[in-house]
């Protein structure tokens, strides 16, 4: 399964996002849904962008494979350590 989307909306760019389910057989679907999104996006009059870390290396493959450039690297800094979430018991 894969789907892609409308992740960020301005007024000149459309930052596209994509999930996917790892799975051999269907390897080319996520790729297909990110170049028809493209051309929606590009359809509206908006300018299809992607977004995502260095470490992300599926991401960053996929969107070089969909045709986008890297413009520019990011560094994300964070303060403290996460919150530790407990999960609830069901019942």
């Amino acid at each position: 399964m894969a789907v892609a989307c409308t992740y960020f909306l301005g007024t000149a760019y459309e930052d596209i996002a994509c999930v996917t389910v790892p799975d051999p057989r269907i390897q080319y679907l996520a790729l297909d849904c990110v170049n028809a999104l493209s051309s929606d996006t590009t359809t509206r009059g908006h300018t299809p962008s992607w977004t995502c870390s260095t470490g992300n290396r599926p991401g960053r493959l996929l969107a070089w494979t969909a045709g986008f450039r890297p413009k520019v690297e990011y560094t994300h800094y964070v303060v403290g350590a996460p919150a530790a979430r407990e999960r609830l018991a069901a019942g």
